[in-house]
C-alpha cells in the first residue's frame, strides 16, 4: 500500500512539473510572437527611406527578369520550332534522282543507259519531246518517251528560274514513281525513266501496233480494217482504264492528255493509255495541239476535273463511230458546228445519226442499232456542261451492254 501511495505522489509530481513546463513553454512562445509582432508593427509604421527604395527597386527587378525570361523563353521555342520544321521539311524532301530508276527487273540500269545513248528508231513527235524504239543488249524491245519540259522559246524565265526547274522536275519525278505503281490491263506500265539535266526519258513496253491514232490514219487511207466489234472492244478498254484512275487510284488521277496518240494498241488490239497525268506537270505544255479533244471548261477557266477526262474520252468514241479526223477542216466552218462533237449532235438530234457512222463499219442490222447508241453515248459525254456528263462508272455498263464483254 505504501509504494502505491508512493508512486502516486511520483506520479502527481511529475504531472505538476510536466504542467509547469508547459506552461512556460506557452508563456515563451506567446512573448516571441508578441515581440515579433511589434517588430513588424514599428517596421511597417516606421519604415526608412531607404529600404522602402530598395524594396521598390527590388520588386521591379523581380518583375523585370520574370518578363525577360517569358519573352526569352518564347522566342527560343519559336526558333526551335521553326528549326525542327526546317529539318523534317529537308529530310522528307524528296531527292532529284539522276541516272535510270528501273522498276522491271528485266531492265538493268546500265545497259539502259547505253541504250539511250545509241541512235534509235524514231516512232513521233509531239510538242513536249518524241518517241523512240531501242532495243536492250538482253533482246527486249522497249519503246521511250524524251520527254523536255523545261525547253521552251516562248518563256526564257522559267529556264534561269533554277527553284521553280527543281520543283517541276520533283514534281514530275514524283508523278513517275506514283505512275510505276498502276496496274492495270488498260494502262501502259511505266518499267523505267532517265532524268537528265533538262529531260526525262520513259520507258515503256514497246507495242508494235502502236497507237489508235496510227491505227485510224491506216483506217482512212484503207490500209487497215477495223470492224465495229473491234472500235467496241477499244472503247470499253479506254474507258475501264479511265474508270481505274478515277475511281481506283487515291488520290484519283486525272490523264488531262486523253487523245488517239495516247492510246496505244498491242497484237489484239487492247488498248493501253499512256502518259496518264504528265500534261498538267508539263510547264511549256501546248494545249492547242490537243484542242480538238480538250472539253470547254479547260479554255475557259483553265479548269480540269474527271469530267473532262470523259470529254476526251467522247471525241474518242466519236472517231471510232466516224472514222474522222477531229482536226479536218471541215469540223472548223460554222456550218459544220465547228467540231466533230456538235457535227454529231446536230445530225443525232436531226434523226440523222446514220449519216455520220463510218461506211466501212455498216452492215449488219444489229451492229448499227449497237453503233446508233453509241452515238448517243458519244453526244452526251461532248456535252458542252461537265454536269451534263456521265461519269466513268456510269460510261462502262452503258458500252459494256450494248454487247457482250
Amino acid at each position: 500500500m505504501e509504494n502505491t501511495r508512493e508512486k502516486n505522489c511520483i506520479l502527481q509530481k511529475s504531472r505538476k512539473n510536466s504542467a509547469v513546463v508547459l506552461l512556460l513553454l506557452l508563456l515563451l512562445l506567446v512573448l516571441c510572437f508578441h515581440c515579433t509582432t511589434v517588430d513588424c508593427q514599428e517596421r511597417v509604421k516606421s519604415p526608412s527611406p531607404s529600404s522602402q527604395s530598395e524594396f521598390k527597386i527590388g520588386i521591379r527587378r523581380i518583375i523585370l527578369s520574370v518578363v525577360l525570361g517569358v519573352l526569352t523563353g518564347l522566342v527560343s521555342a519559336i526558333l526551335v520550332a521553326c528549326l525542327i520544321r526546317f529539318f523534317v521539311g529537308y529530310m522528307n524532301k524528296t531527292p532529284i534522282l539522276k541516272g535510270p530508276v528501273t522498276f522491271s527487273p528485266k531492265i538493268d540500269p546500265k545497259t539502259l543507259q547505253l541504250a539511250l545513248a545509241n541512235e534509235n528508231q524514231l516512232l513521233g513527235s509531239s510538242p513536249d519531246g518524241k518517241y523512240y524504239r531501242t532495243v536492250l543488249d538482253n533482246g527486249l524491245t522497249i519503246a521511250v518517251r524524251r520527254l523536255e519540259p523545261f525547253v521552251s522559246s516562248g518563256s526564257p524565265e522559267r529556264l534561269n528560274n533554277n527553284n521553280k526547274s527543281k520543283s517541276v522536275k520533283r514534281k514530275i519525278q514524283h508523278e513517275l514513281e506514283v505512275l510505276a505503281g498502276l496496274r492495270h490491263r488498260n494502262l501502259m506500265s511505266l518499267r523505267a525513266y532517265v532524268r537528265e539535266s533538262n529531260r526525262f526519258y520513259l520507258v515503256y513496253d514497246y507495242v508494235q501496233t502502236g497507237s489508235l491514232e496510227d491505227s485510224m490514219k491506216r483506217v482512212r487511207e484503207n490500209q487497215l480494217h477495223l470492224g465495229w466489234e473491234v472500235r467496241l472492244r477499244i472503247a470499253v478498254g479506254v474507258i475501264k482504264g479511265l474508270q481505274y484512275l478515277h475511281f481506283n487510284c487515291n488520290p484519283q488521277i486525272l490523264h488531262c492528255n486523253l487523245k488517239l496518240s495516247n492510246v496505244m494498241l498491242d497484237g489484239e488490239f487492247e488498248p493501253r493509255l499512256s502518259d496518264c497525268g504528265l500534261a498538267k506537270l508539263m510547264p511549256n505544255s501546248d494545249r492547242a495541239a490537243t484542242s480538238a479533244y480538250s472539253a470547254p471548261e479547260c479554255f475557259q477557266n483553265h479548269s480540269y476535273t474527271d469530267r473532262s477526262d470523259v470529254f476526251s474520252f467522247g471525241m474518242i468514241l466519236a472517231v471510232l463511230l466516224t472514222g474522222r479526223d477531229p482536226t479536218d477542216p471541215f469540223f472548223g466552218e460554222a456550218a459544220n458546228g465547228g467540231s466533230l462533237g456538235r457535227w454529231l449532235r446536230h445530225l443525232q438530234q436531226a434523226g440523222e445519226a446514220r449519216e455520220g457512222l463510218d461506211k466501212s463499219i455498216l452492215g449488219e442490222e444489229v451492229e448499227e442499232d449497237e453503233m446508233l447508241m453509241a452515238v448517243r453515248i458519244a453526244v452526251v459525254c461532248l456535252s458542252d456542261l461537265p454536269a451534263d456528263r456521265p461519269s466513268c462508272d456510269e460510261l462502262v455498263p452503258m458500252l459494256t451492254q450494248l454487247h457482250s464483254f
